[in-house]
C-alpha cells in the first residue's frame, strides 16, 4: 500500500497548474546528480506522454556521463553551454516545475532567469526549509528522493496509466542513486511498494544498476585508488574520514564531472568509522559532500560549517575560503560533533 503523504490541495493545484499549458520547463540544481536528472526526465516523459510536447529540461551545467543512458537524456539543455537558447526558453515558458532543490541559489547562474521568468511555478523537493518562490511548493523531507515525490504526484493526479517505461526507469535511477543503491534513507516501506509498480512497467532494474555503476572509465576507477590510498585521512578518535582533493589532482586523472560520484560513501566501509566527508577544489568555491550511518547528522555537520544541508545522512555544501583554510575549519570543529 502507498499512502497519501501529500496534501490533496497541494495535488490539485499542480494539477491545475500543469493541465492547461503547454510550454513548460523543468529545471534542477547545478552539478545534477542521479536524482535532480532522474526526477528530471521522468516528469518529461511523463508530460510528453500526456500530450505535452513543448517541454525542456535545463539544468545549470553538465550532468555526469554514466547518466547519459536515460531515455530522452540527450534533450536536456545545459545552461552553461547554451544560455541564450535557455533564457529564451524560460522567458516564454507558460510553467517552470523546479525539482530536487529548496533555494533559487541552488540554480546558480540560471537563478535570475528563473527567478524573473513571468510563468507560474512549482517546486517539487524533499530537503529542509524550501525558499518561498514557488506558487505550488510540495516539499517533503520525509521522503527519499525528489524522483518518489515526482511518482506520487503523477499518481495522486491519477495519472499512474501515463507512466511509461522511459519514465519508469528514469525515477527508479533517481530513487536508487539517491540512497546509494538502497543503502541509507530507505527503510520506509513504501519506497519498495513503489520499486514493485515500476517493475510493473517493464523496468529492468539490475541493468539500470549496471548502467548508473559499471560504466566508469579507466581515469576514474585510477583516480579512486588514489584518493582512498593518497588521499584519505582517518580520524579514530572522532570515527571520522576526510578526503580532500586539488585542482591539480583533479587534472592528473583527466576528471570528468561525476568522476568522484560515491567516492564520499567508500570510507564508511571502515570500522568504527560513521561519519565521511569529500572536498572537491572547483573554479571559485571548494565542494563538500558529507554522508554518515546511524543517527549521526551529516546535514547539521553542512549547515553549521559549510552553508550547506541535506538529510540526516547525506548533505552538501561549500566553501569560498582555501582548501587548506576549509581542512583546518573542519578539523577545528571535530571535536564539537564527538
Amino acid at each position: 500500500m502507498i499512502t497519501n503523504i501529500i496534501d490533496q490541495d497541494l495535488i490539485s493545484q499542480a494539477k491545475r497548474l500543469i493541465e492547461p499549458v503547454q510550454k513548460i520547463a523543468i529545471v534542477t540544481h547545478t552539478s545534477p546528480d542521479g536524482d535532480a536528472i532522474g526526477s528530471s526526465l521522468g516528469m518529461l516523459h511523463f508530460l510528453r506522454d500526456t500530450g505535452k510536447q513543448h517541454v525542456r529540461v535545463i539544468v545549470p551545467n553538465r550532468f555526469p556521463h554514466f547518466l547519459d543512458w536515460m531515455p530522452l537524456s540527450e534533450t536536456i539543455l545545459a545552461y552553461d553551454d547554451n544560455t541564450g537558447e535557455a533564457d529564451a526558453f524560460l522567458s516564454v515558458a507558460d510553467l517552470i516545475i523546479g525539482i530536487d532543490f529548496n533555494q533559487l541559489s541552488r540554480l546558480e547562474k540560471m537563478q535570475d532567469a528563473v527567478k524573473n521568468a513571468p510563468a507560474k511555478k512549482i517546486l517539487l523537493d524533499h530537503h529542509l526549509y524550501p525558499e518561498n518562490f514557488a506558487d505550488v511548493t510540495i516539499s517533503y523531507p520525509q521522503i527519499s528522493s525528489a524522483s518518489e515525490i515526482v511518482f506520487r504526484l503523477i499518481c495522486r493526479m491519477g495519472m499512474f496509466k501515463h507512466i511509461s517505461k522511459q519514465c519508469a526507469e528514469c525515477i527508479y535511477t533517481g530513487m536508487m542513486t539517491d540512497t546509494g543503491n538502497f543503502s541509507y534513507n530507505s527503510n520506509d516501506s513504501e519506497i519498495y511498494n513503489i520499486i514493485s509498480e515500476l517493475l510493473k512497467k517493464g523496468i529492468d532494474k539490475d541493468a539500470i544498476y549496471r548502467n548508473v555503476n559499471n560504466t566508469h572509465s579507466e581515469d576514474r576507477m585510477r583516480f579512486m585508488g588514489y584518493c582512498l590510498y593518497r588521499k584519505m585521512k582517518v580520524y579514530p578518535e572522532y570515527h571520522t574520514a576526510l578526503i580532500a582533493i586539488r585542482g591539480k589532482e583533479l587534472f592528473r586523472f583527466n576528471y570528468q564531472p561525476g568522476d568522484a560520484e560515491g567516492f564520499v560513501n567508500m570510507p564508511l566501509s571502515i570500522e568504527g568509522v560513521c561519519f565521511s566527508v569529500f572536498m572537491r577544489e572547483d573554479k571559485d568555491k571548494i565542494k563538500i559532500s558529507l554522508r554518515s550511518q546511524g543517527d549521526f547528522p551529516a546535514n547539521k555537520v553542512a549547515a553549521e560549517l559549510f552553508n550547506g544541508g541535506g538529510h540526516l545522512n547525506a548533505a552538501g555544501g561549500e566553501s569560498y575560503a582555501t582548501l587548506d583554510e576549509t581542512i583546518e575549519k573542519f578539523e577545528n570543529a571535530l571535536p564539537k560533533y564527538f
